[in-house]
């Protein structure tokens, strides 16, 4: 009974303590509590800037860095652009509390103010490498503020624009060019239909040639043929390009590219052609996408963009190029430009969700390693680090990549089309899958702050998620590529010739030899890294090549045979992008001094090829790496996240991004959530 009775007493002690604590314990208690608060990284000792930053922001931006912080200064200092302060800081950033027809107008009122600030000089006017450097760096600078400014612009500038200039002549130029440039029209760009998107060959609209009256004849035949998310054409638009299949007499010609009047000088839709909304998105809502049927509409035969056909005014088909596949190519030369802007627009935008998920996780704490010790910051959890340093070496990989492509772009010729589709439209499909992966782990690793619509990373997930399809179906586009480089390797083992470009150099040699044992020291050689790269490609490119041959000796046609590969050509189009991707940080390494900044362009080329082998299942299903090796590359991941994250805040600092494009839990998030930010 004693025992009992002691067991009931301590009972009765610690329910009382629970129901009647002592005033002072309670008050020493709360007087020993420290409350969390912000310490700026940049003050800490575990984020030493090693290296010089402005040094590798020339390296990441690669040209324009004047141009780009002088558009930074314009959006950032007018209230056009929604200035908002939050914890002493000012930030510019959309307000989605406004309605779909709010954002639209806000859209066209920036637009103005752009304008009338010599933004867009030279966009369409200027010749040279130089004008279309500048024009790329400055819509980069857009689509970081507004994925749906950058998009209103790129459609009238880039497609409309683009179209005008690539497909017309000196008639169109003339008439069309310097008034776009001055938005003294509007254009749109009508290829896509309800029933065709990717299969632009396949487009329903029909044109046929008047020749009584000198006109061509547009006409929407079926419900299918309607033209489908025209950006611009909702609201805005006054001028289209259409896409139409051209009937010459009756023969059908191809898809050919039209001029045509949709509003006139007052807005009013012209006759016989019908305009309808598309509605609410899951972003770009400040975009007026809309559909088009006419009904017959006549244009003058001179709105017939002739540099790739013409018809003679008593309706002769004219083309200096016979080959139907290469003339239809010729008409889908714009899109590149797309492709192009597309994916490095992706890389910015990474650029902000990881600048903002790495600078929160270096200031935010959770949990502690002992009783009553300090919390640990995110970022030197092991686990933080591996969610997010591999990324943060992917965007520095696709940097470098992403300024290659467009080097290869405003410098192209004839002979270099070809390589430009066919690499812009890999890093299309790259860049922008994995910017949805990068925003979808920087929201989680912000935890509910990334819910947040004035931190950006959620928003950007819905403005962003169209670039998987928009230009191009990415999964299109990737067995595209593989197809493209069967045609490379079938022309290259028929002729007994070399291959040459595309970075298939690496074919005529003799298959790389895998140690059969990595060391961490092997792994992070370039030379087995990029070997490793080529041994992927190579045999992925031959069991494609086999493949294809085996089910078309079984019967099936080549085209069916194609499609029934795509497991191989997916993967084909995987290892492509991710070699051209490495070799390009190999060459920019290799042009750095030895030094700090070399040191740590190193660590991130380690972990941009370690981490795509880690992330591949193609290395152990095609017996690439043994099951040792593979282990061995997983486990050296987390350890190069550790080398990397001293580094962290200088490698996010060196994206050159202003505060006011970042959001308010990159900084101070305690005194952006105080109750005195809530008062303004």
């Amino acid at each position: 009974m004693d025992n009992d009775n002691r067991r009931a007493s301590r009972r009765t002690e610690v329910l009382s303590k629970h129901l009647f604590p002592h005033p002072l314990t309670t008050t020493a208690l709360l007087s020993t509590s420290n409350c969390l608060s912000y310490s700026p990284p940049e003050l800490s000792s575990s984020n030493p800037v090693s290296f010089d930053t402005s040094r590798m922001r020339a390296l990441l931006d690669g040209h324009n860095l004047d141009d780009r912080d002088w558009l930074f200064g314009l959006i950032v200092q007018s209230p056009l652009f929604n200035r908002q302060e939050r914890g002493g800081r000012v930030f510019v950033s959309v307000d989605y509390n406004h309605t779909m027809e709010q954002q639209r107008e806000e859209t066209m009122r920036r637009i103005g103010y752009l304008l009338d600030r010599g933004v867009f000089r030279g966009w369409l006017t200027g010749d040279g490498p130089q004008e279309e450097l500048r024009k790329l760096a400055l819509h980069e600078v857009v689509s970081m503020y507004d994925h749906s400014l950058a998009v209103k612009i790129g459609v009238h500038i880039f497609l409309w624009g683009g179209a005008v200039k690539f497909l017309g002549t000196k008639r169109h130029h003339d008439k069309w060019l310097r008034a776009t440039e001055n938005y003294e029209l509007k254009g749109c760009f009508a290829m896509t239909e309800l029933g065709h998107g990717s299969n632009v060959r396949g487009v329903e609209t029909v044109t046929t040639y008047d020749s009584r009256t000198g006109e061509f004849v547009i006409n929407t035949p079926c419900e299918s043929a309607q033209k489908y998310w025209i950006g611009g054409a909702a609201n805005h638009a006054t001028h289209t390009i259409v896409f139409s299949q051209l009937y010459i007499n009756g023969g059908n010609q191809g898809v050919h590219a039209f001029i045509c009047p949709i509003r006139d000088s007052s807005g009013n839709v012209c006759p016989n052609v019908r305009i309808a909304e598309c509605g609410h998105k899951i972003g770009l809502n400040g975009v007026d996408n809309g559909r088009i049927w006419f009904d017959n509409v006549r244009i003058p035969r001179e709105n017939l963009l002739n540099s790739v056909a013409d018809v003679s005014p008593r309706g002769e088909y004219l083309s200096s190029i016979k080959n139907v596949d290469q003339r239809f190519a010729a008409f889908l030369a714009p899109l590149t430009s797309g492709r192009v802007t597309i994916a490095s627009s992706a890389v910015y935008i990474s650029k902000i969700g990881l600048s903002i998920a790495i600078r929160y996780a270096l200031t935010r704490r959770a949990f502690s390693m002992t009783p009553n010790g300090p919390e640990i910051l995110l970022l030197d959890y092991p686990s933080h680090q591996r969610r997010l340093l591999p990324l943060l070496a992917k965007i520095y990989a696709m940097s470098f990549a992403a300024i290659e492509l467009k080097m290869m772009y405003v410098n192209r010729t004839p002979e270099s089309n070809k390589a430009i589709h066919i690499v812009s439209s890999a890093y299309k499909a790259t860049f922008t899958w994995n910017n949805m992966r990068t925003l979808q782990e920087c929201r989680e690793a912000c935890g509910g702050q990334g819910i947040k619509s004035e931190n950006r990373i959620g928003p950007f997930k819905g403005e962003f998620d169209v670039h998987s399809t928009f230009e191009g179906d990415n999964n299109v586009l990737m067995q595209q590529i593989s197809k493209a480089l069967l045609g490379e390797f079938i022309v290259c083992q028929t002729k007994k010739k070399p291959f040459r470009g595309l970075g298939l150099e690496h074919m005529n040699n003799p298959a790389p030899v895998i140690p059969s044992q990595l060391t961490s020291s092997i792994l992070m050689s370039r030379e087995f890294q990029l070997d490793l790269f080529h041994l992927r490609e190579r045999d992925l490119l031959r069991r494609f090549a086999a493949e294809v041959s085996q089910y078309q000796t079984q019967g099936e046609s080549k085209e069916s045979a194609f499609n029934l590969s795509y497991q191989v050509a997916e993967d084909l189009g995987r290892a492509f992008s991710e070699r051209a991707i490495l070799k390009t940080f190999i060459e920019i390494e290799s042009k750095v001094p030895a030094g700090s900044l070399k040191d740590v362009l190193g660590l991130l080329r380690s972990l941009y090829a370690l981490i795509s082998v880690d992330e591949d299942a193609a290395f152990l299903r095609y017996g690439y790496l043994s099951t040792e090796n593979a282990a061995a590359v997983r486990k050296e991941v987390p350890k190069l996240c550790t080398e990397l994250r001293p580094h962290a805040f200088a490698l996010v600092s060196s994206f050159g991004i202003p505060d006011a494009f970042l959001s308010p839990i990159a900084y101070d998030w305690v005194g952006s959530n105080a109750w005195s930010s809530a008062q303004h």
